[in-house]
């Protein structure tokens, strides 16, 4: 039995340690793109970087702890593509900080007022959906784009993402990386001078309507909605519940807490936390908690490397940075796509949302993610209105059974 349990303890750890290094690895580019598109200074986006991952490496090491399952948190990916997206707000970067404390705060009556998390996992995936999509479109092309401009450059990170998705997919994005950590080698510009140590970066927030409305309810909806709720539904899949209110409480006191460090958003983690909860992670189910301990202790050791991080981005040549965050998007993009369009009564409705949501719709000084909302779902409202819509098939294909 002690044999038995030892390998299924070093199955977890190891489980846990890739589940922490394909996470940090293969999305750090998209969380420093998203900071600096609403006004991060490079030293502000590695104090984000800093504070996310000792903020969700306590959590997954905490909430595994408690629960003896395997609890898994991530920064929101879905989230810092929305960011990158968008805009500087016209009260700068003080202005997301408060958006990212306003969204930390709808995270934590979320977790108290049980009623709103219900009325946000009734938001129509085609609505959700859409507005990711349509985010995800404009940072998913860039690689390509930045392909005709510098091909020495990109197509090294290119290739490499491609040969691994086919041998190797979770190391696709990875590998995409260590590509591009060759590129800056090669070609790149001297590394900024200075200490390689992280420094936290305090501003204080600013409480504008603009950023809240542009920023901090659509971080809201879609960390809700792409990483919360798939996040429960992929430990419900390996017979886990889910602590969905605890860790929404985690989320909300650490997001408030450090969105002046530009921590902007933590939460369950959703594809990753399938390393960690499945086989890999050992034959013993009860046994696998230990996964979410080490994936925790993972990103604390990870930590430390957000400058470093950070001074290696700025030293990449242009569109390299890019092309990492693109690829490592294309897999959430091809899923909000799918999802958006998915259900033929909703079809238009996801649509729109996703069209207006790629369109660059700027109105009031809103973002297009808000406007995306607001249009997707008044689409909805009328083509749904007065019950299930006739919905007329393609030629070739069968019409739908009613109900």
């Amino acid at each position: 039995m002690g044999t038995t349990h030892g390998g299924g303890t070093s199955h977890a750890v190891v489980a846990g340690v890739v589940t922490a290094l394909v996470g940090f690895t293969s999305s750090f580019a998209v969380l420093l793109t998203g900071l600096t598109a609403v006004g991060a200074s490079p030293q502000q986006a590695a104090s984000g970087l800093a504070v996310l991952s000792v903020t969700m490496g306590l959590g997954c090491v905490v909430l595994s702890l408690r629960h003896r399952i395997p609890v898994t948190m991530a920064w929101s990916t879905p989230g810092a593509a929305l960011l990158a997206g968008a805009a500087v707000p016209a009260a700068g970067w003080g202005g997301a900080v408060g958006a990212f404390g306003f969204a930390g705060a709808l995270y934590l009556l979320t977790a108290v007022v049980k009623p709103l998390g219900t009325w946000v996992g009734r938001i129509p995936p085609a609505i959700a959906s859409g507005m990711l999509a349509g985010v995800l479109l404009t940072l998913c092309v860039a690689p390509f784009r930045a392909l005709a401009d510098d091909p020495a450059a990109i197509a090294p990170v290119l290739l490499t993402w491609l040969v691994l998705l086919r041998v190797a997919r979770r190391w696709a994005v990875p590998g995409a990386l260590v590509a591009a950590g060759v590129v800056v080698a090669v070609a790149g510009r001297p590394l900024p001078e200075g200490s390689l140590l992280p420094t936290l970066t305090w501003t204080s927030p600013v409480l504008d309507a603009g950023a809240v409305v542009a920023l901090g309810v659509p971080l809201y909806l879609v960390t809700m909605t792409g990483q919360n709720i798939p996040g429960v539904a992929v430990l419900d899949s390996f017979g886990y519940r889910a602590p969905l209110r605890q860790a929404l409480g985690w989320a909300g006191v650490a997001t408030v807490a450090t969105a002046p460090a530009g921590g902007y958003s933590i939460n369950l983690a959703a594809i990753s936390a399938a390393l960690a909860a499945g086989p890999e992670a050992g034959p013993d189910r009860d046994r696998r908690w230990i996964a979410g301990v080490a994936c925790g202790a993972s990103y604390l050791c990870l930590a430390p490397l957000s400058v470093l991080v950070t001074s290696l981005s700025e030293a990449a040549p242009d569109g390299v940075l890019t092309a990492v965050a693109g690829v490592a998007l294309i897999g959430t993009f091809a899923a909000a796509a799918t999802s958006a369009l998915a259900q033929p009564r909703h079809r238009e409705a996801g649509a729109v949302t996703f069209l207006v949501a790629a369109s660059g719709l700027s109105f009031a000084g809103v973002s297009p993610a808000f406007w995306a909302l607001v249009v997707g779902g008044l689409v909805l409202a009328v083509t749904t209105a007065g019950g299930q819509r006739v919905i007329t098939p393609p030629r070739g294909e069968a019409a739908p059974r009613p109900g």
